[in-house]
């Protein structure tokens, strides 16, 4: 038997199929868009939205490893903590096997027979590709092509390896592997691993099954071992990573391992002890998909009560704590940008953040002008070092995202994302000049009269619910609350020019102390400046929710 015209079709097939997973995935995921945005928003639900969030995305785009190296990501980013993590993580175990019942489907739908089927997902893709203008259009021709791809190489995967029914060596392998679960286990962990993904192993093992060479029991030990390889790739993707983010790939591979403890206990006393025939019967690619599903949402089911013990098992040999979340540094990880929608939002969540930390500013900035406090002062110029992290990590992280495969709706909110920022980042500046006039009035020993006294607190309260009411319009899409921000501002542009005629009277007539008096004019400025830029936000959120 000539192996090498064996290995080469075999390997060919296997990277079509790899491919199509992915660009049908890709598919998938852009034309859902949108709506994965929404998501997020799951993560502060309970432990069992998390499950089915984690089954949804990883439906979705067909990894597990892909939907656990993005928790990763958000544990790193603080976004999710170790418990929301570790819903997530339970339910992609089941979304990766969506993979699994597309390939087993030629067997109980014989409509998807790839001979008959593939060529033609294929060539229908292309011509969509071709003639289609819109981007959703090409979006779903990438999801047909994947398709056709995926049928192709697994069928010439199992074309490959028919003429293995007459290699004697190549069978008992297999009867060595269902007798030895250590073995088996062993195996799928070690093809996941290097492949790093649990849906093209189990694709290859169904390959292998359709060629009639693969028996119930192997298949089962093998496919426990796909489950604890597909840890690999979220473990190398937590490396560089804070301890919490290596809790996390910790919990999913202890999850696994758990799982597959418990589950090969029970295959081994059931095969052993009451059917050894159905053991070394052969399996075919539905059942493989059967065993796969049932496998992971019994270990699911199971260990979901005690998850919080395996987040403290998991934190104790990880030896971390949860800490509390360092607001001066940028929340987002770059692991997220496997998933463009998700990674958007995010970013969205964190220009909400960063905006709040400004709001702060300005509240204290409203007051350090007559408080003259040296702790007041200092606070402004921490937080405004700390809105220049800010502004600089989304920024980058931002225009990273923009160069990703993103719808035009997506590039568009990037635009509004990186012009509100700016906007945001000027108000804190605005609140530090504030800070330095304080100082001033401190190391001069003077202070507004009265009456100035009476106006800036006004104009203040005009300025700052200009800016509160843009965060909201902003953090909420909401239109109405935008619109109160461009009355607002209109208001504060005419009580600065009023309070401004009215100031330099005062100072004709001998009313109010030079020193202060160019203070009070200075300040005037800034606020005026604070209401300019809450409208252009206000205004951004208007073009963006037309």
């Amino acid at each position: 038997m000539n192996y090498l015209d064996i290995i080469i079709p075999f390997v060919g097939g296997l990277g079509m199929f790899i491919y199509g997973m992915q660009i049908m995935a890709q598919g998938l995921e852009n034309a859902a868009g949108s709506k994965m945005k929404s998501l997020l928003e799951v993560l502060t639900k309970n432990k069992l939205m998390g499950v089915l969030l984690g089954a949804g995305i990883t439906a979705v785009i067909q990894s597990s490893s892909a939907t656990t190296v993005m928790v990763v990501g958000f544990v790193n980013a603080s976004i999710m903590n170790l418990t929301q993590a570790m819903g997530v993580i339970m339910g992609a175990n089941i979304g990766t096997t969506v993979t699994g019942w597309l390939v087993s489907s030629v067997e109980w739908a014989e409509f998807l027979s790839p001979a008959r089927l593939a060529p033609i997902a294929v060539m229908a893709g292309v011509i969509l590709m071709l003639v289609g203008k819109r981007r959703s259009s090409k979006e779903i021709a990438s999801i047909i092509v994947g398709f056709g791809l995926l049928f192709i190489g697994i069928t010439t995967m199992s074309s490959a390896v028919e003429p293995l029914q007459n290699s004697e060596s190549f069978t008992s392998l297999f009867v060595t592997l269902g007798k030895n679960p250590l073995l088996g286990i062993l195996a799928g962990t070690l093809v996941t691993a290097i492949i790093q993904s649990s849906s093209a192993s189990v694709g290859i093992l169904q390959s292998l099954a359709a060629a009639g060479l693969v028996p119930f029991s192997a298949a089962i030990y093998i496919i426990m071992g796909q489950n604890i390889g597909t840890c690999v790739t979220a473990i190398l993707s937590s490396l560089g990573a804070k301890r919490t983010a290596k809790t996390a790939a910790l919990m999913h591979l202890l999850f696994n391992i758990i799982g597959t403890i418990i589950f090969s206990t029970l295959a081994i006393i059931y095969f052993q002890v009451f059917e050894p025939v159905w053991a070394n019967g052969l399996i075919t690619q539905t059942e493989i998909s059967v065993v796969h599903t049932a496998f992971n949402i019994c270990t699911t089911v199971l260990l979901f009560p005690v998850s919080d013990w395996i987040i403290k098992l998991a934190k104790k040999i990880g030896r971390v704590e949860e800490a509390e979340q360092d607001e001066s540094q940028v929340q987002l990880d770059e692991r997220v940008l496997q998933t463009p929608g998700l990674a958007l939002q995010s970013t969205v969540n964190e220009v909400a953040r960063m905006g709040q930390i400004v709001e702060d500013s300005l509240m204290t900035a409203k007051n350090v002008l007559f408080t003259l406090k040296e702790s007041d002062i200092k606070f402004l110029k921490e937080e405004e070092a700390t809105v220049d992290r800010l502004s600089a990590g989304i920024t980058n992280y931002a225009i990273k995202l923009g160069a990703l495969q993103i719808s035009e709706k997506e590039h568009q909110d990037i635009a509004h994302l990186l012009q509100i920022i700016s906007d945001m980042e000027r108000i804190s500046d605005y609140c530090e000049n504030i800070s330095e006039f304080a100082e001033t009035l401190y190391e001069k020993k003077t202070s507004f009269s009265e009456i100035g006294t009476e106006q800036i607190r006004e104009m203040m309260e005009v300025c700052a619910d200009s800016y509160r009411y843009a965060l909201k319009a902003f953090v909420d899409k909401d239109r109405a609350m935008a619109l109160k921000v461009i009355e607002k501002e209109t208001q504060a542009d005419n009580l600065e020019l009023s309070l401004r005629s009215k100031h330099i009277k005062r100072l004709a007539n001998n009313q109010c102390q030079a020193e202060a008096g160019v203070v009070y004019l200075d300040t005037l400025v800034c606020l005026e400046r604070i209401s300019d830029h809450a409208r252009n936000i206000a205004e951004e959120v208007l073009e963006q929710n037309a």
